[in-house]
């Protein structure tokens, strides 16, 4: 009736299986490959990680700056994290010991410490919401890296076998509402992301996060005293500012 009136021709309504195809939907394929990927890292409890990335900031002009990075991450669960980042916008040291995060600037000889949640996954989420602090890939860190990465997506797919310098993967691209993702993990007994790239929706511009994940190590040799910070001399300390909520998803945030 609404066609006819607007002087169209009313159109039979499609069959219920050509709408269903229509739909958006998850490849059981991917989300497999994903939840894989997430066992096999909730069951490491430590290891270390070199990351090489980059992030985009959109100008006001509407131009994109690309800022590098690279970072060495260690952690062992269930408490304990430590990202030495160095790039061009920060070179820092971020420390998390079960009690307290510690943020330390090797260029300005400056460093806070405030009081952490006792479990990692908790300690993540305070870092972000409350100092907006990140180890690069975040995401990728929790117990359960599916349940984060999956929660936003409406639709996905395997694209199928690739390369991250040399190693071979499987590329899976993914949509979501606030975010379109791409996650590459390695073929083989040890499915580790070997890239993650992020493309936030609702940020003018659709500035992009991408990490580059190398040199896994399960068995790494360190101790403790790795992730408690020992401040050097000369270094002074100062307070955390409270984070300040962002308009959409940025950088390796999601």
């Amino acid at each position: 009736m609404l066609a006819t009136l607007a002087g169209g021709v009313a159109a039979a309504a499609p069959p219920p299986e050509a709408e269903r195809a229509q739909k958006p939907v998850v490849d059981p394929k991917a989300r497999a490959l994903v939840e894989k990927m997430s066992d096999f890292l909730a069951g490491q409890q430590r290891f270390s990680v070199q990351t090489d990335g980059s992030m985009e900031v959109v100008l006001k002009t509407g131009e994109k700056i690309e800022y590098d990075f690279s970072s060495t991450v260690r952690l062992q669960r269930p408490d304990k994290l430590r990202s030495d980042r160095r790039g061009e916008v920060a070179d820092v040291e971020f420390y998390y010991d079960g009690r307290t995060f510690t943020l330390f600037g090797k260029k300005t000889r400056y460093y806070a410490t405030t009081e952490a949640p006792p479990k990692l996954d908790d300690a993540i989420d305070a870092a972000r919401e409350k100092l907006g602090l990140e180890a690069p890939g975040a995401d990728l860190l929790y117990s359960n890296p599916a349940k984060i990465l999956m929660e936003d997506v409406v639709s996905g797919s395997n694209l199928g076998s690739s390369f991250v310098r040399g190693v071979p993967c499987q590329h899976l691209a993914f949509r979501g509402n606030e975010t379109d993702w791409q996650l590459w993990i390695e073929d083989g007994p040890v499915p580790v992301p070997r890239k993650l790239l992020i493309v936030s929706k609702k940020v003018e511009g659709l500035p992009e996060f991408v990490v580059e994940l190398s040199e896994w190590d399960f068995s790494p040799r360190f101790n403790d005293s790795v992730f408690r910070f020992t401040r050097p001399d000369g270094a002074e300390r100062i307070d955390f500012l409270e984070a300040v909520p962002r308009p959409g998803p940025q950088g390796d945030t999601k």
